[in-house]
């Protein structure tokens, strides 16, 4: 039995985490850290895990106190620039680290400063990292203290593309176009009228035109796998509804349909996180909430040679929470899909 700890805990990330861990078979106790709550207990701050976590209360969010805990296995859910200093601080105490920031997703500080705004606070690890999509990423990573786990719109674009990629049936270096709705709590838990239900109701926009921080992950991974650098027009869309990723990637090339779905079959073989719909059925976020998995299928429209993926996920579970416990199970070698649905 593990003892498993989350710093940040208190947000949406933190709260599907806490929630996925207090029915995990493989996990014994559980440590929460936060800035705001220290010494609250967590079922009066998150009211929904009432009977989960028993008196379980936040302990102080200090990077070298929590070193000092005996935990297997550190969650962190924090914002960029704050999760590295105690990412660092959790492996040089012999930690494993599962990060859901961005700190550790890219290669390069370079595209890091560009994109985050700031230097990184500890660059000399980013090549040292392994970006772990559990059902593409290998077994090397499985030896690794410290883990990046993807974003949210990242997993539902990646996951499709990377094989195609892979074996070069894209062979386009420009021209995908990249069109992804999130729901409300993909931007956190904040205190802004703009994230309010009263603006956010009967309303969607697109925001982050051709700057969005998640643009350098995918083309990062995209040229990884396509093995020369991949440059994709991303949209994301804010809409009405609480969680839940529904993305559409065109592909201007024309694409023998069979071998997008062959390919497809023999990467992902029956795996439990990946859902691969027939042509012409296109995903639902509907099916998808509360599950570990990402549901897509391919169109290859004749009439402009555009060749149209779609996908869905739950952003809270596959998108983060549920993908960060996968990735401890297959880490700590257990079953890959104990504690998720």
């Amino acid at each position: 039995m593990q003892t498993v700890g989350i710093v940040g805990a208190s947000g949406y990330s933190g709260e599907v985490l806490l929630e996925i861990l207090s029915k995990h078979p493989g996990v014994g106790k559980l440590v929460v850290a936060s800035r705001s709550y220290k010494g609250k207990r967590v079922d009066s701050v998150l009211p929904r895990l009432t009977g989960l976590v028993g008196d379980l209360e936040f302990v102080e969010a200090d990077p070298e106190a929590l070193s000092l805990e005996p935990v297997d296995v550190w969650f962190l859910a924090l914002p960029h620039g704050i999760a590295a200093k105690y990412a660092l601080n959790l492996v040089n105490a012999g930690r494993i680290v599962i990060d859901l920031s961005a700190d550790f997703r890219l290669n390069s500080p370079e595209l890091y400063e560009q994109y985050y705004d700031q230097p990184h606070p500890a660059a000399e690890w980013l090549e040292k990292v392994p970006y772990v999509l559990p059902e593409l990423s290998g077994e090397d990573w499985k030896r690794s203290q410290l883990i990046a786990c993807p974003g949210c719109y990242p997993t539902s674009i990646l996951m499709p593309l990377i094989p195609l990629m892979r074996e070069g049936i894209i062979s386009v270096e420009t021209g995908i176009v990249i069109n992804a709705m999130s729901g409300v709590s993909g931007a956190g838990k904040k205190e802004s009228l703009f994230y309010s239900y009263c603006e956010r109701s009967e309303s969607a926009l697109a925001y982050g035109l051709g700057t969005h921080r998640h643009i350098s992950e995918i083309e990062e991974q995209l040229g990884l796998a396509a093995g020369h650098p991949v440059v994709v027009q991303f949209t994301p869309h804010l809409v009405p509804m609480m969680r839940g990723i529904a993305t559409t990637i065109v592909v201007p090339e024309k694409v023998d349909l069979e071998s997008v779905y062959g390919i497809w079959q023999k990467t992902f073989n029956g795996r439990s996180g990946v859902g691969i719909l027939p042509t012409g059925k296109t995903p639902d976020t509907r099916n998808v909430t509360g599950r570990n998995r990402v549901d897509f299928s391919a169109f290859m429209d004749d009439r402009t040679g555009n060749l149209i993926i779609t996908s869905a996920e739950d952003n809270l579970v596959k998108g983060a929470s549920g993908q960060a416990v996968q990735i401890m199970n297959l880490r700590l070698g257990m079953p890959e899909f104990d504690g998720l649905s």
